[in-house]
């Protein structure tokens, strides 16, 4: 009987697939080559999640893999509406992000309450400012985005002292429905946007929900960049509408140089790092493959995406 063929869509460095030899066929692709090798595939492991390759190659011809996993707690660089309306079992890494993200998210809470930035560039300055700074706890902050990323969040906030409230896309035991957002939004200290990238959230923070927000409010994305109207976000911080803001997540990435986005003020730039900590592509590559080794087996898949929802469900 043939080995099943795992196609890889690379990128740097490779995924570590040692305990899979023998037992499955692996094959490479890049964005040039994938639509002409998808159709041999019975797996597609999307390494490369930042590439688009995926939704453009997908509606080709030939058979297309009955598995396709990214290396990514978002699916909205792979999905297509043919990818959506087929057979295909579609994963996630849900359950790797979780917790850098959360202590990330507290990071940028506890720089902008203690204004660290500006301390870092008196210090450059060799320039003496005494000024007072936030305290945390006792804050109100609404974690927009109700899946383990966000539920996470909370945790870690909640560990600081932080009065939370946890939006989600139906109201239910502990979470706020999207009708509840904006009277929320009006009390908030913290706003982060942690919800995945929808229809129905794209755009979600305009200048509407800007101007909803306290003048002392600060906001955070580590969700997607398309969440977002930067524009909208850029004059709410240039009007200080807002206090601050901080994004770790662009429509466009990487950013470009010439993006006004470096210089608005009071804006934090990271570089989609959120998730990122020391070992977290060793996590990703283990994960695969324990996932592969249970469906080599016929056993049911964790981490199933709603193709038509756009992310994991149950939460």
């Amino acid at each position: 009987m043939p080995l099943p063929t795992l196609l890889v869509l690379d990128a740097e460095p490779p995924p570590r697939l040692g305990r899979l030899t023998g037992r499955v066929r692996v094959e490479h692709a890049d964005e040039a080559t994938l639509a002409d090798r998808l159709p041999s595939a019975d797996v597609l492991l999307v390494w490369d999640f930042t590439s688009h390759a995926v939704r453009e190659a997908w509606p080709g011809d030939g058979p297309r893999p009955r598995w396709v996993h990214t290396a990514s707690a978002g699916v909205d660089h792979l999905m297509c509406p043919e990818l959506a309306a087929s057979d295909t079992v579609v994963t996630n890494a849900r359950g790797v992000f979780d917790q850098p993200i959360a202590e990330y998210v507290a990071a940028l809470v506890l720089a902008m309450a203690k204004d660290l930035p500006r301390t870092w560039e008196l210090q450059r300055a060799r320039t003496w400012r005494h000024r007072e700074s936030r305290k945390v706890a006792g804050t109100r902050a609404v974690v927009v985005g109700s899946g383990p990323i966000g539920r996470a969040i909370v945790a870690v906030l909640k560990a600081l002292g932080v009065t939370t409230a946890l939006v989600g896309r139906t109201p239910r035991t502990g979470v706020h429905g999207p009708q509840d957002l904006d009277r929320l939004l009006a009390r908030a200290d913290w706003v982060v946007a942690a919800a995945p990238l929808t229809d129905d959230t794209r755009g979600m923070f305009d200048a509407r929900r800007f101007g909803v927000m306290q003048p002392s409010a600060r906001f955070v994305n580590i969700g997607r960049g398309g969440l977002v109207d930067a524009e909208a976000l850029a004059e709410a911080l240039a009007k200080r509408w807002i206090a601050g803001a901080a994004l770790d997540v662009f429509e466009r990435e990487p950013l470009p140089p010439d993006s006004p986005l470096w210089d608005v003020p009071e804006l934090i730039v990271s570089p989609h790092m959120s998730g990122d900590t020391v070992g977290w592509r060793d996590e990703l590559g283990t994960q695969f493959v324990e996932m592969y080794e249970r469906w080599e087996r016929g056993r049911p898949l964790p981490n199933v995406v709603d193709k038509r929802r756009g992310y994991v469900p149950g939460h």
